[in-house]
């Protein structure tokens, strides 16, 4: 299995640093912002050196209710030959509620939230997997995430979970150490208990990311130092399995170039102090005695086997590039033992449902995706478009979820539609966060700039005639079958020019 090593996430901001930072391995690029057909340069030069190139989805939506949408399935696999990637990646996590299954207005999120750890999730998730990785040329891997919020009623560990989706599916795993440690902050969990749960073979590879706290709340920013609390759990990862590769993320106030290498060499100390404490585990073991901290336990569902099925997962799949075949990713789907990893006394209850290889007859799929598609549209409808909280959910929790995607939401309009603050200066945020409690976003972050937009004119705003003209010609260059302005670049320091000229 080829092995990744040490790599960062590449983001246009730091594209020039990165290619001078010594050490990179490896690159992973958000697949969403990588047009196929016109790689950014930076991307092309790392390629060329040999540099491998990830790339990252985050809107596919796989724990959703309704089935991957084909046109998303096929942009990503588009963007996995284009960089020549031996793998892709996305997230367990729903992005969209609403539509045909529940006969509700399509919601969009603009942010990840998390699944509810249920069999009708799992089975959901499962078969939305499985759905990609027909649809996928390279092997797919899957991210936990981090959450602000729990859902009521779960009926499995977040390990547990991980570990019964990769032995049903044979997708590997993303496991993001940062998200641990949020979950540990937000939800009370584990992180030592959730990665002894993990099937620790399927991991391709690792994330580490910064964050901040605030009033007993970790958000993963993304925009600050790695802490240690993330580097211990890093660490500990380390200590029962060497990761193929391990990733730095930042999305947002870069530092200078000098504190990102500092960090990967931060990364790497953690690493090392883990790989000590496995050989040291090793060597005991080789000697006869039991590893301290260590023995059924890190396999609880499997006894003291890694399952041969589970094994094959592990071989084969990172693989030169071009040449990965989606084989190498389900070596247990299907196989004999699939899906055979039950806990608890619902073990007899769940198999008298299931099929063949331990999957759910399709009608109990069906099943679960009207009952998930209800449950999810009720939360993401009570985080942005102010309906009640549904029963069960911290109603505190659901609050802080609700201004986060709000002020994200702000955030990335400002960064696709970068006039818009300009035109409106010190008001704009105001008056974004205004505009989304009563206009939950329904397509994507442009659309949603037009129609922001569109709101603020249709109520007289900006006050201002000048910003109020300046708004409108904006909005008419890119409301219509086709811009006017073919020079956007040129457009905004204009409009900037007479911003600022008025002040």
């Amino acid at each position: 299995m080829e092995r990744l090593g040490t790599g960062i996430g590449w983001r246009p901001e730091i594209a020039d640093a990165v290619e001078r930072m010594p050490g990179i391995d490896w690159v992973e690029a958000v697949a969403e912002n990588v047009c196929p057909g016109h790689l950014p340069d930076s991307l092309r030069r790392l390629r060329e050196r040999g540099v491998t190139v990830v790339p990252h989805g985050v809107s596919l939506g796989l724990g959703g209710a309704d089935r991957p949408d084909a046109g998303r399935l096929t942009a990503l696999a588009e963007r996995a030959e284009a960089l020549g990637s031996p793998l892709v990646t996305e997230h367990i996590a729903f992005v969209r509620a609403g539509g045909p299954l529940t006969a509700s207005p399509h919601l969009e999120a603009g942010h990840l939230l998390p699944v509810p750890r249920t069999r009708d999730a799992l089975d959901v998730l499962c078969e939305n997997i499985r759905i990609a990785q027909d649809a996928l040329p390279v092997p797919l891997a899957v991210e936990n995430i981090a959450a602000l919020i729990g859902w009521p009623g779960e009926e499995m560990t977040e390990g547990q979970f991980l570990y019964e989706l990769a032995d049903r599916t044979g997708v590997r795993l993303l496991i993001d150490v940062a998200n641990l440690h949020t979950n540990h902050v937000n939800r009370g969990e584990d992180p030592s208990k959730a990665l002894a749960e993990l099937p620790l073979e399927a991991i391709a590879y690792v994330h580490v990311a910064g964050g901040f706290e605030r009033d007993g709340v970790w958000h993963d920013s993304h925009a600050h130092p790695v802490p240690r609390p993330v580097l211990d759990i890093l660490t500990d990862l380390a200590s029962r399995v060497r990761p193929p590769g391990v990733l730095l993320e930042r999305d947002e106030n870069f530092p200078a170039p000098t504190e990102l290498e500092h960090e990967l060499s931060t990364i790497r100390r953690a690493l090392e102090a883990g790989a000590v404490e496995r050989v040291k585990a090793e060597l005991r073991a080789a000697a006869g005695a039991a590893p301290e901290g260590r023995g059924d336990e890190l396999f609880p569902a499997a006894g003291t086997g890694r399952r041969e099925a589970a094994g094959d997962v592990g071989g084969g799949l990172l693989v030169e590039a071009g040449t990965a075949r989606q084989e190498g990713a389900r070596g247990v789907t299907g196989g004999p033992g699939a899906g055979a990893v039950r806990r608890g006394d619902e073990t007899g209850a769940a198999e008298a449902t299931r099929g063949a290889f331990g999957r759910p007859h399709q009608e109990d799929v069906d099943g679960a995706r009207q009952r998930l598609a209800l449950a999810q549209a009720a939360l993401l409808s009570a985080l942005v478009a102010g309906t009640p909280v549904p029963e069960g959910f911290d109603r505190v929790r659901i609050g802080v979820q609700a201004r986060a995607l709000a002020a994200k939401r702000a955030d990335v309009v400002a960064k696709v539609a970068p006039e818009l603050p300009v035109i409106l200066g010190d008001g704009y945020r105001t008056a974004f966060l205004g505009y989304a409690q009563t206009h939950p976003m329904t397509s994507g972050y442009r659309r949603d700039a037009l129609t922001f937009a569109e709101h603020l004119l249709s109520t007289g705003r900006p006050g201002d005639a000048g910003a109020r003209r300046e708004l409108r010609q904006w909005w008419l260059e890119r409301s219509g079958p086709a811009p006017r302005s073919r020079r956007p670049a040129h457009r905004l320091a204009r409009v900037t020019r007479r911003v600022l000229s008025r002040r």
